[in-house]
């Protein structure tokens, strides 16, 4: 057993910034502790090597180097790591304290899991590991111990430690050391210690297996018996366990955990892809059905190891043991003389047992035949990634299989490309069998929808049936589109987007409102521009007379100003034709009354003075002359005698 950190750092300050406060776990490389970081004052996990390791100059730079790698990764299903670092006695990684449950314990409490469960825990596992992969990471130590599932539900991937940059020197392990845990080593890591991003991808199978049966799928007293299997073994499907898991689930597991690399997806991020397609797939009632207890698979004695030794932990293999009664009881062996010869009687039971077995033999041939080329025989599927679709699917036709066409959304194949093929390439299965083609349909893009003249519900409604999601909404006039109606969007109706990407609306608040300005007293040619540069109409009244307006100005408009009116609205104007003028007549010689009726008649003001007191009430004088041009209104007075 290595040795573990000293549980005596409890309470010291590392690094004079880290108080330890109490232990956690203890793994491969160290043990883990909580800490107080007292410069930033929040509790971190603190991975704290073992004194053994943290003298070896060479496995310390390795550490620190892939401190480094880790700490580039940042992703909201990536535990971050926050600092690296040595004093005196610890070297230590310090990296984002996540307060919840592994799937260990998920797997552990509730497996088997509903299929819809399983792969919602799967999807945050690949979207960090896709994350990594981007970077140039590989994990290579996938299993439920290093997913964590926090207490808000987050699911993250911790333990990058063992992670390796693609792009170094080496992606080799340790001749002496294999890696990662037993039951999730991928097959190229037994055979050659050699690991990629398609590693972690039959990792993530073995997760989703066993989050599916709760069972390990390959099962053994031992990491080495259990190595052999990832090797040699048949990858059970997990319906043979827990009946209610669909065919679309075990092709997917299938395609993880190909034996052969190149039959897996190429990266986190492709195996991502094939689980969203599946899962979108599947109908409610298969994702959320409650598996009863699984059936016990039959477990057969895991194949025994060809003696090639593999350092992992564990006890070792247990020796050949093949006993044969090679010898004699003299300890001699027996030789052609020492035989005795054969009697007729023997030779009558071995004719009679020659006809017994030619039957037998003809229908072990034709057993043999059925199950080899004959219908029920096997073949391994050919390898198609990366042809058209036609051409694969006469390769899978000249082959033997039926083909089932997939189509499936890829950011990297072009479309009518194939993605992946379930059962994987080199994959022995009977023929005649069916193999799905994951086609690649190109780029997941949606055209922005028509939503001009919609409500901003109804356009919400269509964007999410599009795949997008509503934007910034900003409010604009618009002559023509109702109130509360869309304008337009941006990115315009047609355009190809991602999908969730958010359109932005414009939404019309109805017609501008046009105040209308006070325009009395102005020429009517000022008045009237003016009303028309707002976008009003003008209309005119008849000319009317005033004492106070000026000819050729306005008097009045209909409606007044400081009342609303919309564009193309017309207003009314009284435009004055100045005071109204009268003629004067003649008046002389009439009586006061009748002068008086008669200037009165034409609007003017009469003033009358007696003369002598008037007595024949005859007009000998007016103070306006006949003919003269007076306003309405004026004032004239009259002599009468």
């Amino acid at each position: 057993m290595p040795a573990t950190v000293n549980h005596s750092i409890v309470g010291r300050i590392v690094d004079q910034r880290y108080r330890v406060l109490r232990h956690i776990a203890d793994g491969g490389m160290g043990s883990v502790f909580v800490a107080m970081d007292e410069r930033l004052d929040r509790e971190v996990a603190l991975k704290v090597m073992r004194r053994d390791l943290a003298g070896d100059e060479g496995f310390v730079a390795r550490f620190r180097r892939e401190a480094r790698s880790a700490a580039r990764l940042s992703h909201p299903h990536v535990v971050s790591v926050t600092d690296q670092g040595s004093d005196e006695h610890y070297v230590f990684l310090a990296m984002e304290l996540v307060r919840g449950r592994t799937l260990r314990s998920v797997i552990r409490e509730d497996a088997p899991l509903p299929v819809g469960r399983a792969l919602d825990l799967m999807d945050p596992v690949l979207d960090g590991l896709a994350a990594a992969h981007r970077a140039g990471l590989v994990h290579r130590d996938v299993k439920p111990e290093n997913v964590l599932i926090g207490d808000d539900g987050v699911v993250k991937v911790t333990d990058f430690g063992l992670a390796r940059a693609v792009s170094t020197d080496s992606v080799t392990a340790d001749s002496n050391v294999l890696l990662g845990t037993a039951s999730y080593l991928s097959p190229e890591q037994v055979e050659h210690g050699t690991v990629d991003e398609r590693s972690d991808v039959y990792s993530a199978g073995l997760l989703l297996y066993e989050l599916l049966t709760g069972a390990k799928a390959y099962p053994g007293d031992s990491p080495i018996h259990v190595a052999y299997q990832h090797v040699h073994g048949t990858m059970p499907r997990a319906s043979d366990t827990v009946s209610t898991v669909p065919p679309e689930v075990d092709d997917l597991i299938a395609l993880a955990t190909a034996k052969d690399p190149q039959d897996r997806p190429t990266s986190a991020a492709d195996l991502l892809v094939a689980l969203r397609t599946t899962r979108q797939s599947l109908d409610h009632d298969t994702l959320e059905h409650a598996p009863a207890r699984p059936r016990q698979r039959a477990t057969p004695a895991p194949p025994r190891s060809p003696g090639r030794p593999i350092a992992t932990p564990g006890r070792p293999p247990e020796p050949v043991n093949h006993t044969e009664n090679l010898a004699t009881a003299t300890g001699r062996f027996s030789t052609a003389e020492d035989l005795p010869g054969p009697t007729p009687r023997s030779v009558y039971r071995r004719r009679r047992l020659a006809l017994l077995l030619v039957p037998l033999l003809l229908v072990a041939a034709f057993a043999g035949w059925l199950f080899t080329l004959g219908p029920l025989g096997q073949v391994a599927v050919p390898t198609v990634r990366g042809q058209q679709q036609g051409a694969a699917v006469a390769a899978l036709h000249q082959a033997g299989f039926r083909a089932k066409v997939a189509p499936a959304f890829s950011e990297q194949v072009p479309a009518g490309t194939v993605i992946t093929t379930a059962p994987g390439s080199g994959t022995d299965v009977r023929r005649g069998s069916t193999v799905t083609l994951s086609v690649s349909k190109g780029p997941e893009r949606y055209a922005v929808p028509a939503l001009a003249g919609k409500t901003r519900d109804q356009a919400v409604g269509i964007l999410a049936s599009s795949h997008l999601k509503l934007g910034a909404v900003t409010e604009a006039y618009d002559e023509k589109v109702p109130s509360g109606r869309v304008i337009s969007s941006d990115p315009a109706s047609g355009a190809s987007l991602k999908p969730g990407t958010a359109v932005q609306l414009v939404v019309s608040k109805g017609k501008q409102p046009i105040p209308v300005p006070d325009v009395t007293g102005k020429a009517k040619a000022d008045a009237e521009s003016q009303l028309k540069g707002l976008g009003l109409a003008v209309d005119y009244a008849t000319d009317a007379y005033s004492d106070t307006v000026p000819s050729g100005s306005v008097i009045s408009s209909d409606p007044p100003s400081g009342t609303t009116r919309y564009k193309g609205d017309a207003v009314t104007l009284t435009v004055s034709k100045g005071p109204e003028m009268v003629t004067v007549p003649n008046v002389i010689d009439l009586s006061s009354g009748e002068a008086q009726q008669k200037l009165e008649a034409l609007g003017l003001t009469v003033k009358v003075q007696r003369v002598f007191g008037g007595i024949f009430d005859t007009v000998r004088d007016q103070s306006i002359a006949e003919g003269q041009q007076v306003r309405k209104g004026t004032t004239i007075t009259l002599s009468v005698v």
